[in-house]
């Protein structure tokens, strides 16, 4: 703990006008673009699927991606804590599993929408056997803020606390009052009831709300007591008031109720483990004003100060983190990780071991949807065998989104076949970009051809940006970290 706490004096807190990031890309929970919705059909014609059976979505391209490094089998010291985020769940019911679903998934940005239940399903059993000390997930729970998808969502999370597991939850953007809760029939996107604050706290009274040693009264924040010697500063980051915006923002009242909150964890002796859906710091050259949270300087300024080692969030669905005093090598300021989309290959979760001097070591595992369909007698081969589903699943998606991006550019001699292989490129540097390992191909793609043809073709195009920025953040394997 640190003792020469100093208070922060804030500035006025000055609302933003917010802008779409790389709307055409549609690749993170940061820049999902909402569909009109249609008149809503009487809800019991839709038929509800138990266990989905289906083919692919789309057919897997070359396998590109290397496996995954093994996990060390020791545990490190401190309070065991699993973090998942993004999870995006959808009730069973609010699809017919028919072809607006399936363009849905496939034209979208890589969450594997189409077995959620059994990924969620396989997690539930995954952090029954891990046993850790608490679940803590860092929002966008529902799909779209369906409210019977957190309601279906709910009934998960009571099985895992049945276990003597707790479980801490806060807020994802996509979570509440948001208009794009809808429901897939018939072909057709429709209007599906969406979730509101109150009915939120309630669904997920036991999983936090309820426990809750601290209520902020301007938002979903609360303190969640996660030891004796640490707790958990669940910090409600959306912005849903008006409807649901993208990016973070916490109110200038809230940020009254966090200084309180230091300041009583200071007297009492106890660590502070702050989590938000949003982004703490600038982790992305790619997304920043959707994804960090808006003045987020005061609130770095103000955990810095007193000492805080660590932030959590998600939202970015992407595998990183870093420190807000790079130069220093994480010997000042405050790291934060970010952990990567559950609903996204390779549908990973967080493991921290955080002991209460504020020590901590971090690294990501994989759920094992394989091992969990065979123990459950499934028959679907993509789930007996989701580990070699997973990998052309997600390229595919990116393959699609930069092939579409190709053939709309005007004035290039691009053959067919140049297209295709620029398109796998993309597709293979963008997966390992979301796992946190782009480092690992880095040097191997900006010296390729497909590089090349990339920047003389289509140079000052989206998808040509965002390879840079790729290589430029591929520094590290972003899927562990120990400090100190």
């Amino acid at each position: 703990m640190n003792t020469n706490k100093k208070r922060i004096f804030r500035l006025p807190f000055q609302a933003a006008v917010f802008m779409v990031l790389l709307t055409a890309l549609v690749l993170s929970g940061c820049t999902r673009k909402e569909e009109t919705a249609q008149t809503l059909p009487p809800e019991s014609t839709v038929q509800v699927p138990t266990e989905p059976q289906m083919e692919k979505p789309t057919e897997p391209i070359e396998e590109i991606i290397e496996p995954f490094p093994e996990e060390p089998e020791e545990e490190p010291p401190g309070l065991k804590i699993l973090i998942a985020t993004d999870i995006h769940y959808l009730a069973g019911e609010l699809t017919d599993m028919g072809s607006g679903f399936l363009d849905m998934v496939e034209h979208g940005d890589g969450k594997v929408t189409n077995y959620i239940w059994q990924i969620t399903e396989a997690f539930v059993e995954t952090v029954i056997q891990e046993q850790p000390d608490l679940l803590i997930l860092a929002g966008d729970l529902s799909l779209d803020g369906e409210l019977k998808s957190h309601t279906e969502f709910a009934e998960y999370l009571e099985q895992i606390e049945m276990e003597g597991i707790p479980v801490a939850v806060i807020p994802g953007n996509h979570d509440i009052n948001n208009a794009g809760a809808a429901r897939f029939y018939d072909g057709k996107r429709v209007p599906a009831e969406n979730t509101s604050p109150e009915q939120f706290s309630v669904i997920y009274q036991e999983f936090g709300y309820g426990e809750a040693i601290s209520r902020d009264s301007e938002s979903l924040s609360y303190v969640y007591p996660i030891s004796d010697k640490v707790w958990g500063l669940m910090l409600d980051s959306c912005q849903y008031r008006d409807g649901r915006k993208t990016g973070g923002m916490i109110d200038t009242e809230t940020y009254d109720w966090i200084e309180r909150q230091l300041d009583a964890a200071y007297e009492e002796g106890v660590m502070v483990l702050p989590v938000s859906h949003h982004n703490l710091l600038d982790q992305s050259q790619i997304y920043q004003d959707d994804c960090t949270i808006e003045h987020s300087e005061q609130l770095t300024e103000l955990f810095v100060g007193w000492g805080v080692p660590l932030h959590l969030s998600g939202h970015l669905h992407v595998q990183h983190y870093t420190n807000s005093d790079p130069e220093w090598g994480g010997e000042t300021g405050i790291y934060e990780i970010v952990t990567s989309s559950l609903a996204t290959p390779p549908c990973q979760y967080g493991v921290l071991y955080y002991q209460d001097d504020g020590h901590f070591s971090y690294r990501t595992k994989i759920v094992d949807v394989d091992s969990w369909a065979r123990e459950t007698g499934q028959t679907d081969e993509n789930l007996l065998q989701f580990s070699a589903y997973r990998t052309p699943f997600l390229e595919q998606v990116f393959y699609n989104q930069a092939y579409d991006k190709l053939i709309q550019l005007k004035d290039t001699d691009l053959t067919q076949e140049e297209m295709e292989q620029m398109a796998k490129m993309y597709a293979k540097a963008n997966c390992y970009y979301y796992w946190g390992r782009a480092v690992e191909i880095a040097g191997e793609l900006h010296s390729s051809q497909e590089y090349r043809l990339w920047m003389e073709h289509a140079g000052t195009s989206l998808p040509s940006e965002y390879l840079d920025y790729i290589l430029d953040e591929a520094r590290t394997d972003y899927n562990q970290l120990v400090w100190p």
